[in-house]
């Protein structure tokens, strides 16, 4: 079983986002979505050869409900700043310690930051143990900092272990 679903986890997200996607549940779209979701991780998963395990899956899905949150949160200030006076945002770069040791959970971190709006992941550096981000608008460096931290990085180092 393993060997025809290596990531399970990916394999369902892959078929789950399918769905939501489909405009039509014909039997050629089901069975479809159904070899994408084995083939991708079939394909994908040499590229992945010392990937953490998922220690707490309950705790990744309540933490995956709260980064789809934070994403809508963020959609809307975002638009709040970019149609309100353009002189209150205040752009800028902030590095983020980073307390993770595995290089794929300091990745997740970084794509977690670039999809939630207004931030973007610049730089992911293991050996400076750095997360590089430039948001839209950082009143305070050492807020947005303790916010990446609490909010996304502590839940990451419970959900893997690390």
């Amino acid at each position: 079983m393993s060997r025809l679903f290596p990531l399970p986890l990916t394999s369902f997200a892959i078929l789950s986002l399918w769905l939501v996607l489909a405009s039509s549940y014909t039997a050629g779209s089901l069975i479809f979505a159904a070899l994408v979701a084995v083939a991708i991780p079939l394909w994908t998963v040499r590229f992945w050869p010392d990937r953490p395990l998922l220690r707490r899956p309950l705790r990744a899905a309540g933490f995956a409900v709260l980064v789809c949150w934070d994403i809508v949160v963020a959609n809307i200030q975002v638009a709040r700043q970019v149609l309100g006076p353009l002189e209150r945002i205040r752009p800028g770069f902030v590095e983020v310690p980073l307390d993770l040791e595995d290089a794929f959970v300091a990745t997740l971190l970084a794509g977690i930051v670039t999809l939630t709006p207004g931030t973007v992941s610049i730089e992911v550096d293991m050996e400076r143990k750095l997360l590089n981000v430039h948001a839209l608008d950082v009143p305070d460096a050492a807020a947005l900092i303790a916010e990446i931290k609490t909010r996304y990085e502590v839940p990451l180092k419970e959900i893997f272990g690390c």
